[in-house]
């Protein structure tokens, strides 16, 4: 397998970690507080249930890690939505997402924390592993690759991001195949300016509540 990042210049992957680092550690420690206030809404009630949730993506040349968020489902999410086999078909066919209201596995609490995107914010975890970048491609379910056809391998050869083009683009409103353009634009332009660039129109996403489901 190709890796793009054999390409990349020495000072890009160099200021490009330096920033993951030091953006991730900042950014927990200013959200620290928000962790501890929806760990405490999921102590209780309906919501009841591990705050954390962990699915396994496939990373930078293929490797598979687990992703983490704040739980915005249900206990055994997939299961109870596997069950209901036309709204399966429905989540398959409408690439890989259904409409919040009918989603059986949101819940209520899951909503706000989409909406807000802040069901994101535990992926600064995989920024510091290493697994994840803070600005790169969407990592996806190993389901998603077909959708890249020929073009497997360079989506693969970056590192996956928490946010990137694909977020700034309309990320939602999106789908797939065009989704495939969006992010493989990144992966052949990356550079450091790119990177500044994504990251400020994701903070204008956020705060425009644009393209979240």
């Amino acid at each position: 397998m190709t890796n793009a990042y054999e390409h990349d210049s020495a000072s890009y992957m160099f200021f490009k970690r330096a920033l993951d680092l030091f953006g991730a550690v900042i950014g927990l420690v200013l959200t620290s507080p928000i962790f501890l206030v929806i760990s405490l809404l999921y102590l209780r009630g309906s919501q009841k249930g591990p705050v954390f949730f962990r699915q396994k993506r496939i990373g930078q040349n293929g490797i598979p890690f687990h992703i983490y968020k704040f739980r915005s489902m249900v206990v055994d999410a997939e299961n109870v939505l596997k069950a209901n086999r036309n709204l399966y078909h429905k989540y398959l066919e409408n690439s890989y997402k259904l409409e919040p209201e009918e989603d059986p596995r949101i819940t209520k609490i899951g909503r706000f924390l989409r909406k807000t995107s802040l069901d994101e914010l535990p992926q600064l975890i995989n920024v510091i592993k290493g697994e994840m970048s803070l600005v790169g491609p969407r990592p996806v379910v190993s389901e998603e690759l077909n959708e890249y056809g020929e073009d497997k391998d360079l989506f693969l050869s970056a590192k996956p991001g928490l946010t990137g083009n694909w977020q700034v683009c309309g990320r939602s409103e999106i789908e797939y195949p065009e989704r495939c353009n969006v992010e493989l634009y990144y992966v052949r332009h990356k550079s450091f300016a790119f990177d500044l660039k994504i990251l400020f129109k994701t903070v204008m996403t956020v705060l425009a509540k644009k393209g979240a489901y």
